[in-house]
């Protein structure tokens, strides 16, 4: 399956420069991603393929790297996140996981 999603990827127009950045700059990167419409399947390359830097799908390096820590037992975020109802919760606009690792 090809990643045909990247097409439509809000960042495209963006600086990518701008989505690697580091420290309260973060924040601002992250915020390209809020409404885009691949944000769930960019977390899950990311996750998927342990990329270290740089926002993905909203997220920050740290944010991956606990996430990947919180659900070791997760062989394909990209199924995980698309078959989640509510991906994103509006509080934190972090993943919302369901399984048993998660209630852990």
């Amino acid at each position: 399956m090809g990643e045909d999603w990247i097409e439509n990827a809000v960042c495209r127009a963006a600086d990518a420069e701008n989505l690697f950045v580091q420290g309260s700059a973060q924040n601002q990167a992250k915020a390209i991603c809020t409404d885009c419409s691949v944000r769930t399947r960019c977390l899950a390359y990311a996750l998927d393929n342990r990329i270290e830097h740089g926002i993905w799908g909203g997220t920050t390096e740290r944010e991956r790297r606990r996430l990947l820590r919180r659900e070791p037992a997760v062989t394909s975020w990209r199924a995980l996140l698309e078959s989640a109802e509510q991906p994103w919760t509006a509080s934190s606009r972090t993943p919302v996981l369901a399984g048993p690792a998660s209630a852990a």
